[in-house]
């Protein structure tokens, strides 16, 4: 089971070239089901960060982001494209970023990555920040 990072989210949705090879080979094997997992309560094993709409609604209202439809749309038509499941991000989350090393200092990266760990997902990430995190599992 993967969680997107902002960045792989977008680029999933924008540009899949950009996307390593690892990581678009994970998200395509987890559409198919090749990783079914009985365990998986949300009956989905992609998943994003509630965090990561907020991140995306920044980077476009100041205008470092263009977006084919506003973030409220484009978000949720994501979502439903590429069958994604969004986790909320609750105060344990919240605590549990905060609590973490300090390797990476982007608050909206740090709550990626505690949502990872709440939920025992390993990150899509490109970011060599949290890829230093010993504590998490990435694909990239």
């Amino acid at each position: 089971m993967f969680l997107l990072d902002t960045c792989s989210l977008l680029w999933l949705s924008l540009d899949q070239t950009q996307l390593s090879r690892n990581a678009f080979s994970a998200i395509e094997g987890e559409k198919a089901g090749l990783f079914k997992n009985n365990k998986d309560l949300f009956g989905n094993d992609l998943f994003v960060s509630a965090i990561s709409a907020f991140e995306i609604a920044i980077k476009f209202h100041k205008g470092s982001l263009v977006l084919p439809l506003v973030p409220r749309q484009w978000f949720k038509r994501v979502v439903e494209l590429h069958g994604l499941t969004v986790l909320p991000v609750d105060y344990g989350i919240y605590i549990n970023s905060v609590e973490l090393p300090k390797i990476h200092l982007d608050p909206a990266d740090r709550i990626i990555i505690a949502t990872a760990l709440e939920y025992n997902l390993k990150i899509i990430t490109p970011d060599k920040h949290i890829r230093q995190y010993e504590v998490v599992k990435t694909i990239w």
